[in-house]
């Protein structure tokens, strides 16, 4: 197949590529620096476009199979201000816009486009089980993730199948939450994060790779689907099966208080509680390979 790829170096995106390289595909990747355009020593054909100006080459994407959209700007690279917030919804909107545009005025639209969105559409749930019949939230990233989402319609009304994978917490040492995690845990300083009581739904990059495979190969999924492990713990649990698995202490709990003092707006996402659980994929025969919180942890390690 030949496939799209937005977002292809970080740390998720990177992932697919490398799966999809290896099993023979051929992939696109959409690109924001001129200096990136043109086949790549990989192999990979970079493509220009830039989302906030909502300029994209088209003619490259004609003939398509699948696009994966995965670019947006990090949620906790940067302190909430106000500007920073802008920039979170932007990326995400002006992004899903600029490709479902483009997709929606091909001559041979691909199959399926996977437009990402988060577990944070559903908003702050406590300890429910929530899958993907709830509905959204009203906090800032719900509301986002509710744009995300609804900017792809284009894609949608012209034919194209579309899928939201609203993914949880991926949890790999190279990026993300456990490049922050895992070096603390590992001098001994780890502990839980505020009462340790909200749930976390992690998944490995393993499992989220080949989720997102498997939402571009099976006809019959559309729509949102959670991407998150079948299990999700509360932190307080997710911070003793990983100082039980590093053969460390988890003493150092940081207050509600500490952590909006240090974070600001941004502690809302580490105190919130997601108790998510991938019903369609589940229904649909997908297999977690790492599908409890001690082998999330280890595949992460």
């Amino acid at each position: 197949m030949r496939i799209a790829v937005t977002g292809s170096t970080g740390l998720i995106g990177s992932a697919l590529v490398r799966s999809l390289l290896a099993d023979g595909h051929e992939v696109v990747r959409l690109v924001r620096r001129r200096s990136r355009t043109g086949v790549q020593p990989d192999g990979t054909l970079g493509v220009g476009w830039n989302p906030h100006r909502l300029e994209i080459d088209a003619a490259a994407l004609e003939g398509l199979d699948a696009v994966v959209h995965l670019a947006g700007a990090g949620v906790g690279d940067h302190r909430w201000t106000e500007a920073y917030k802008r920039e979170i919804r932007d990326s995400r909107v002006l992004g899903t816009e600029t490709v479902a545009g483009a997709l929606a005025g091909l001559k041979r639209p691909p199959r399926v486009l996977v437009s990402a969105s988060a577990v944070g559409w559903y908003g702050q749930t406590g300890d429910r089980v929530i899958d993907e019949t709830a509905p959204a939230g009203d906090d800032f990233l719900a509301r986002v993730c509710a744009e995300w989402e609804a900017a792809a319609r284009p894609a949608a009304d012209a034919g194209v199948r579309v899928v939201h994978p609203r993914t949880g917490l991926v949890m790999d040492r190279h990026g993300g939450a456990g490049a922050r995690l895992f070096p603390v845990f590992k001098l001994g300083l780890g502990g839980r994060l505020g009462s340790g009581e909200q749930y976390w739904s992690a998944v490995s990059l393993a499992d989220e790779v080949a989720a997102l495979r498997f939402l571009i190969d099976r006809e019959e999924l559309s729509g949102p689907v959670n991407v998150a492990g079948p299990d999700p713990v509360t932190n307080g649990r997710l911070t003793e099966e990983l100082g039980r698995v590093l053969g460390r202490p988890t003493l150092f709990a940081v207050p509600d208080f500490a952590l909006k003092a240090v974070l600001g707006q941004m502690a809302v996402e580490v105190t919130g509680s997601h108790r998510v659980v991938p019903r369609k994929l589940l229904e649909a025969g997908f297999r977690f390979r790492h599908a409890d919180v001690e082998s999330i942890l280890r595949a992460a390690l």
